[in-house]
């Protein structure tokens, strides 16, 4: 295990600030090195503690963070998630999201220095979310539990110092989004009346994985009216089913999100998961003629930019925003109320997903597998 003293020897560590918290937080803005909020100290012997939860080099990076891609090393995320406020046995999480986000299908230099207000979404199946107390109940999306909140924060502190993905520099999105601080939850399995997302994917019912979206904030869909599966989907299907989000455009795969009571009456009613996705593949369109006529000229090119008037057979034409029947993610988040939620996504980009193994290859299905004493 790696030495305190063998951190304070390495290079650009060792720089020293005044305790207070004030002058930490002055320290670490005037640098770019916080998100704005409050931090931790990353001090050594903090960074160590991290690093228990490590079983792989801490030098050996686990991607490249674009826009500067740089190198996100163990020790470097360690840094990035005290500063967030992360327990230590939450950092496995932390290394695993990094490392899907730095796969080629996300592009995350796309997502990271577009104009677009999208972040980096992180959904956590199986046993470790549950042994770290993850909320996927009521309120999962928003404050109030340590792990969801710090998890996500240190992630996004990663895409910023790791990456360099500072405002008006390295992330160049108009207007941002509160997802940008944090956004992480983890997916209700126990009123999942369908498979687990992980499952559904192909992984084992004991393992623990992350999927990486590079998704806008969520967008409630209020249904307290529909007593059927099918009402149900078609309000969702509706929701989904607007010209200006990415998906109409790009051949993106964004993520619906069901509650628990809607998810128990669409099932009831004999709806498996790809039942859903078909229905929404097939429902959520939107009529060519909401368009602009600039947008209608420029982005469907069938109909050529010099012809003027479209006939209302043409106008009436169905624009797909779910490309294909799969190219939609479903999970179940939330406790009760009747309420859903469609995230679309930033549209060039594909989730990613990855297990929780250890460095030697084996599926961890407890976090003492990786702990080093």
């Amino acid at each position: 295990m790696i030495s305190v003293d063998s951190i304070r020897a390495m290079p650009g560590v060792g720089l020293e600030v005044d305790d207070d918290p004030e002058a930490l937080a002055r320290f670490v803005l005037e640098r770019n090195w916080s998100d704005g909020l409050p931090v931790v100290a990353p001090t050594a012997e903090r960074v160590r503690e991290m690093l228990r939860w490590c079983d792989r080099p801490v030098d050996e990076p686990v991607g490249k963070v674009p826009p500067r891609y740089g190198e996100a090393t163990p020790l470097r995320l360690a840094a990035n998630a005290v500063m967030a406020g992360c327990r230590p046995e939450y950092f496995p999480l932390v290394m695993l999201a990094v490392e899907a986000l730095c796969e080629e299908p996300f592009n995350l230099y796309g997502v990271q220095a577009t104009t677009h207000s999208c972040s980096t979404l992180v959904v956590v199946n199986g046993p470790v979310a549950r042994e770290i107390g993850m909320n996927a109940g009521h309120n999962a999306f928003g404050p109030g539990n340590r792990a969801n909140a710090t998890i996500g924060r240190a992630v996004r502190m990663a895409m910023w110092n790791v990456g360099g993905a500072i405002p008006a520099a390295g992330d160049m999105s108009t207007y941002g989004s509160p997802a940008k601080y944090t956004y992480c939850v983890a997916e209700n399995e126990a009123a999942n009346p369908w498979q687990p997302l992980s499952v559904e994917l192909g992984f084992a019912a004991d393992s623990t994985t992350v999927t990486v979206y590079g998704a806008e904030p969520p967008h409630n869909v209020n249904d307290h009216e529909s007593l059927g599966g099918e009402g149900l989907l078609q309000m969702i299907a509706g929701t989904i089913a607007q010209t200006g989000a990415n998906n109409v455009y790009y051949a993106g795969e964004p993520l619906v999100v069901i509650g628990p009571e809607h998810a128990a009456t669409i099932a009831r009613d004999g709806y498996s998961k790809a039942d859903v996705k078909r229905y929404l593949f097939e429902h959520a369109r939107v009529r060519l003629g909401a368009f602009s006529p600039d947008n209608r000229r420029r982005r469907y090119t069938q109909f050529a930019p010099y012809v003027p008037d479209l006939s209302p057979d043409q106008l009436d034409r169905p624009i797909p925003v779910i490309k294909r029947e799969d190219g939609v993610h479903v999970i179940v988040v939330g406790g009760a109320g009747k309420h859903s939620a469609y995230i679309p996504t930033f549209g060039p980009s594909r989730p990613v997903t990855r297990e929780l193994r250890t460095h030697g290859g084996e599926r961890v299905t407890r976090l003492d597998q990786l702990r080093q004493d």
